[in-house]
């Protein structure tokens, strides 16, 4: 049986409210989001990759950046980022999207390939790891076919559901279904993903340790907190935003 075309939707955008143009931030003589291409890059079960940001001036920048890195740019609603994903999805003819943000330079290429290989073993309308959160925030990777974007395109209202892509989603699961991938032990209280200063500060600390080399995964940098947990003490104050604040 032909596999599906697996697309990696990024979404990247540079008027984050807690710490404006943070995807383009310096990561040890990368981009932050260089980083998370990259890594992304080496997920096998990934066929194609693009960056989905959005249509205003601010965000040319990125559209840059993609240029530089050799990666698809699409370009569409600012506020809809659900619209976004559906049309991105239709340009790129994905059968199969994988959606990852753009301020997670410690994504796991082997654990997002984990949640597409069981999302192509098991046939579900969604699979993802933070259903029921096991891993750090910041090695999100939530997988759905193109029919269940199309239905979530066509039937979410509420503000967030359209901001956030998946909302809807997961919050019917009478109408869809979901599959949750978790971890063998608990590190959900890890924050490895970039909204704020601090969370920047202990990315970039992490990277340091690694030489500035991006090829570490999860389990190593979990080994490095563990053994040095000042590291994790320098974000771990922050408050990760609700929904509905966008």
């Amino acid at each position: 049986m032909v596999r599906p075309t697996v697309v990696a939707i990024i979404q990247a955008r540079m008027n984050s409210s807690r710490l404006p143009g943070k995807v383009l931030e310096d990561l040890g003589g990368r981009t932050m989001l260089a980083r998370v291409v990259r890594r992304v890059r080496r997920a096998s079960l990934v066929d194609r990759l693009v960056i989905a940001t959005s249509c205003e001036p601010d965000d040319d920048p990125i559209e840059r950046e993609c240029e530089r890195l050799a990666a698809a740019c699409f370009r569409g609603s600012a506020p809809d980022v659900l619209d976004r994903y559906q049309q991105a999805a239709t340009a790129h003819a994905a059968e199969v999207v994988v959606r990852i943000t753009a301020d997670c330079p410690l994504i796991d290429p082997g654990e997002s390939d984990r949640v597409i290989r069981a999302f192509l073993d098991c046939q579900p309308d969604y699979a993802s790891n933070v259903l029921r959160r096991t891993y750090p925030r910041g090695l999100d990777t939530e997988v759905l076919g193109a029919a269940t974007l199309a239905h979530a395109w066509l039937e979410a209202r509420q503000p967030y559901e359209r901001v956030h892509v998946t909302p809807y989603i997961y919050g019917h699961p009478e109408t869809f279904r979901l599959l949750s991938i978790t971890g063998r032990e608990n590190h959900a209280n890890g924050r490895w993903t970039v909204d704020t200063p601090e969370d920047l500060a202990m990315v970039r600390a992490v990277y340091r340790r690694f030489d500035n080399d991006d090829a570490m995964g999860w389990r190593e940098v979990q080994a490095l907190l563990d053994a040095e947990p000042e590291l994790a003490n320098l974000n771990g104050h922050v408050q990760q935003k609700a929904l509905v604040e966008g």
